[in-house]
């Protein structure tokens, strides 16, 4: 039982921060980013190269996170704004233009062939008979830290309480003189920030690779659209829900119901208990399980 609770928060620590950008973003620009996985996969490239460069590990993702924002901004100023003007149909089929073209310079540059970190051997921590090693707690207490702080920024803040003005209703905020621009703008740089050190943290463990976008898009999505897309914190509970799923779908064992001594399901299938929430998702709660503010929207 400890050792499913502690592969569900993994699992959920790596979809989380990409599912909180997305959800936020969506929030203000009111459609889906299909290239904000990507972000992720470009900040995991990066934080490997500035590593390799020689930089401290925590520098390195630091300069990396901020770079992948920077690169979000200018997407969003260059490409999005411009696509929002024919509608959000329109700048979602571009969002898959741009996730296509980043995958594809990015494979150009960096190839096919996985990125390990080259990080010190150390011993793991053995909790009640679980091992987890000094990356993956790092890993988890770096996305609960996030969390915490994003939450604070949220309902404590002048900022938070803009974006939140904003999401509800764009509208009513900018008569009531709030910088609706200014603050899209950081919502979008903050965004691809987050975005970028999810992806540095999952690398941390698996390297990083060309396919660490694809991989994140369907789980991110489906959380992003169980907690009620434009939820941000919602998002974070989705991303738990679609991790408690996966780690139920791969550890548990169905001896009783084929009669055999050990018949556990693929991890191929993982994929499938995304779908199968994903799908549950739409059909019952269209607007996610937190809706409230999803609907006033």
């Amino acid at each position: 039982m400890l050792q499913l609770l502690f592969d569900t928060l993994l699992r959920a620590s790596d979809l989380a921060l990409v599912a909180l950008g997305l959800s936020t973003v969506y929030g203000l620009v009111k459609f889906p980013n299909i290239a904000h996985v990507q972000y992720a996969m470009l900040g995991a490239y990066a934080t490997h190269t500035l590593f390799a460069w020689g930089l401290p590990l925590p520098l390195a993702i630091a300069l990396a996170c901020g770079l992948t924002g920077l690169l979000t901004l200018v997407l969003h100023l260059l490409v999005f704004a411009r696509l929002l003007r024919s509608g959000p149909a329109m700048a979602m089929i571009g969002s898959l233009a741009v996730a296509m073209l980043v995958v594809a310079a990015t494979q150009g540059v960096a190839g096919s062939f996985p990125r390990m970190f080259n990080l010190p051997v150390t011993e793991p921590l053995v909790l009640g008979g679980v091992r987890l090693t000094p990356t993956q707690i790092t890993a988890m207490g770096a996305t609960a830290l996030l969390l915490l702080l994003f939450a604070l920024l949220l309902f404590f803040t002048r900022t938070g309480r803009a974006m939140r003005a904003l999401s509800n209703n764009p509208a009513l905020a900018a008569a009531s003189g709030l910088n609706a621009e200014g603050t899209t703008r950081l919502v979008n740089f903050a965004s691809g920030a987050i975005a970028g050190l999810g992806g540095s943290l999952l690398a941390l463990s698996t390297g990083a690779h060309i396919n660490l976008g694809h991989d994140l898009l369907l789980p991110v999505f489906a959380a992003a659209i169980l907690g009620g897309l434009g939820n941000p914190l919602g998002a974070v509970a989705g991303a738990a829900l679609i991790a408690l799923t996966e780690t139920l779908v791969t550890n548990l064992d169905f001896v009783w119901l084929v009669g055999k001594p050990l018949a556990f399901l693929p991890v191929s299938y993982i994929s499938a208990a995304s779908f199968l929430i994903l799908l549950l998702a739409l059909l019952f709660k269209p607007y996610g399980l937190f809706d409230r503010e999803v609907r006033r929207v």
